[in-house]
């Protein structure tokens, strides 16, 4: 980061051995958005868990903050009630949604409840069709497929 005290929002798509999930973190903040499409608690994925608060311990020492023992523990973790996934097979595009819909709005905070202006129970089929087709295009884009 060139500019360490700025905020930003990284996006870490997450697999958990067949299924994957959206991290959103703000390492500023020390705040990480957890949002699974099959509604799991962060706690269903231990080791997930300790990699993460492991990365922005060390990203709060690389920019030499001092934290008393109360505070070495101060990593936010924010479940996210996001749209549920109908299916077993779905994770990945749902994943990909969300951060495009994050991405759309260019927020650095993303609602407990989701953000009102993508707000759903489910996706609907031409929701997570849309999301497909648009990483169709991009992966065509990118050349990757020939």
């Amino acid at each position: 980061m060139d500019n360490k005290d700025a905020e930003k929002l990284f996006f870490i798509p997450f697999n958990t051995s067949g299924h994957w999930l959206l991290l959103a973190i703000n390492p500023i903040r020390e705040i990480v958005y957890y949002l699974d499409s099959l509604g799991n608690d962060w706690t269903t994925y231990p080791d997930m868990k300790v990699l993460i608060d492991t990365v922005l311990q060390a990203f709060r020492a690389q920019r030499d903050i001092q934290t008393s023992r109360r505070g070495a523990n101060s990593i936010t973790w924010i479940k996210v009630a996001c749209p549920q996934q109908r299916n077993q097979i779905d994770c990945g595009y749902f994943m990909l949604r969300f951060m495009r819909d994050t991405l759309a709005l260019g927020r650095l905070k993303i609602p407990t409840d989701y953000f009102d202006e993508f707000k759903c129970a489910f996706y609907t089929k031409d929701q997570v069709d849309e999301i497909k087709e648009e990483w169709c295009q991009f992966m065509i884009k990118l050349n990757v497929c020939s």
